[in-house]
């Protein structure tokens, strides 16, 4: 049986103790966090015994910040605003990979200025384009304003001119045509950046405090931002309740992403290959 090599440069070794050092920085108040909110009280906060742990902070918060229709709402529009980004993302990024028209570089660079414009000077143009189609208060303000987004578009266009066109050529030579090629050639082979381009766009739009706020106003249309930041409003003095409903409003996205972490760390590295 052979022994493992534990010989490190020293280089490694360094680079070792900073991720080291950059984990446990990160973690610490995650961990801090997770733990007050088991506490039933401020001062056994800092030295919590097995006796007083207890899921009565978490029972409460769940009823009095009433996150369960907030998840709904969340869930909701989260999964709407990603299955339409890409949607738009894939034939808007095959487009620009792929086809050769007239204006493409320039649209290219229309796409990348998008990048650019913070959602928040928008907000008055889209708050009057709702306005005028009867959108406001419902679930198409908040879903239709981040439907489309600069930076999916961006992504899977540079993925997709990481595939080589042989691949296409081929399909077509059996008679695909490019929805086709798109659809059982391009998109199964872009997998890792579709994951990535998930990954952004629903953890974006499950964080998203600004669009509930703006354009709604209807308690049954709360997300789970909108819900925290309520909940926070009435139980400042009650740090164990509200690090309970700071917990539950992020555990989901924690699992999400160490889910399909592996396809994100691989699809934000290939996507930079070609330009």
């Amino acid at each position: 049986m052979s022994k493992p090599n534990w010989n490190f440069k020293s280089g490694d070794f360094l680079s070792l103790v900073v991720l080291l050092l950059g984990a446990f920085i990160v973690l610490l108040p995650l961990f801090v966090v997770f733990l007050t909110s088991f506490a039933p009280s401020i001062a056994t906060a800092k030295d919590l015994s097995k006796n007083n742990w207890s899921l009565a902070n978490y029972q409460a918060a769940w009823q009095q910040g009433k996150f369960l229709l907030a998840f709904a709402n969340s869930t909701l529009v989260a999964i709407a605003v990603t299955a339409f980004q890409i949607l738009t993302s894939a034939l808007a990024g095959y487009a620009l990979a792929r086809l050769k028209f007239r204006g493409r570089q320039a649209l290219l660079l229309v796409v990348l200025a998008t990048l650019v414009i913070p959602f928040q000077l928008l907000v008055i143009p889209i708050f009057l384009v709702l306005k005028w189609g009867h959108l406001i208060n419902t679930y198409g303000a908040l879903i239709l304003p981040t439907a489309v987004n600069g930076f999916g578009i961006f992504l899977l266009r540079q993925y997709f001119q990481t595939i080589p066109v042989e691949l296409e050529e081929a399909a077509a030579i059996d008679g695909a045509n490019r929805l086709q090629i798109l659809w059982r050639v391009m998109l199964p082979l872009a997998r890792p950046a579709l994951v990535t381009l998930f990954l952004f766009t629903f953890i974006g739009e499950w964080n998203d405090l600004f669009k509930p706020l703006v354009f709604t106003t209807r308690p049954e249309l709360r997300t789970v931002q909108l819900a925290l930041a309520e909940f926070q409003e009435q139980f400042t003095n009650s740090w164990p309740l509200m690090m309970a409903a700071v917990t539950i409003a992020t555990v989901p996205v924690m699992v999400l992403f160490l889910i399909g972490q592996r396809q994100f760390i691989q699809g934000i590295a290939t996507t930079g290959i070609k330009n």
